[in-house]
């Protein structure tokens, strides 16, 4: 059970930022980009362009919304990356915690084997000196019929 965190993300003014990441995954954001290379949405980066070559023809105040819708995506991938980053930590912190856990657990119950076979050998010595004492008593008691008759 990993806890859902609000993801704060600073922004330029006027750009909207995705503010709760719930429902992210991160198999659909690499689909959705593979999607935009195909469909050549993506600028081509050869040159390293922010702005594709049409860019060049458009206007500043174009450029402008261009470049604060373009910061504005990779703000919200930014945002559901470190969410997704958050919920592997917790995850991973969750799985830590188990691990130690577990092997307390085991630890306990090797100890738990151990002091269970000490005391299985103290018990068959036991028994086998009472089997010596019950064969010698046995004897004792034939050798006392016999004497008896």
């Amino acid at each position: 059970s990993s806890k859902i965190r609000n993801v704060e993300v600073q922004s330029a003014d006027g750009v909207a930022v995705l503010e709760d990441c719930i429902g992210f995954s991160l198999a659909k954001t690499i689909s959705k980009v593979e999607e935009r290379l195909k469909k050549g949405v993506l600028p081509d980066c050869q040159d390293d362009d922010i702005i594709p070559r049409v860019g060049n023809e458009m206007g500043a105040e174009a450029q402008i919304r261009f470049l604060k819708a373009k910061l504005r995506v990779m703000q919200e991938d930014l945002a559901n990356i470190v969410f997704e980053c958050r919920k592997k930590d917790d995850e991973n912190q969750n799985l830590g915690t188990r691990l130690k856990d577990t092997e307390e657990e085991n630890s306990r119950l090797q100890r738990t084997i151990s002091l269970q076979q000490s005391q299985i050998e103290k018990y068959k010595m036991l028994s086998q000196e009472a089997n010596k004492k019950t064969e010698g008593l046995q004897q004792e008691v034939t050798a006392l019929e016999k004497v008896l008759q």
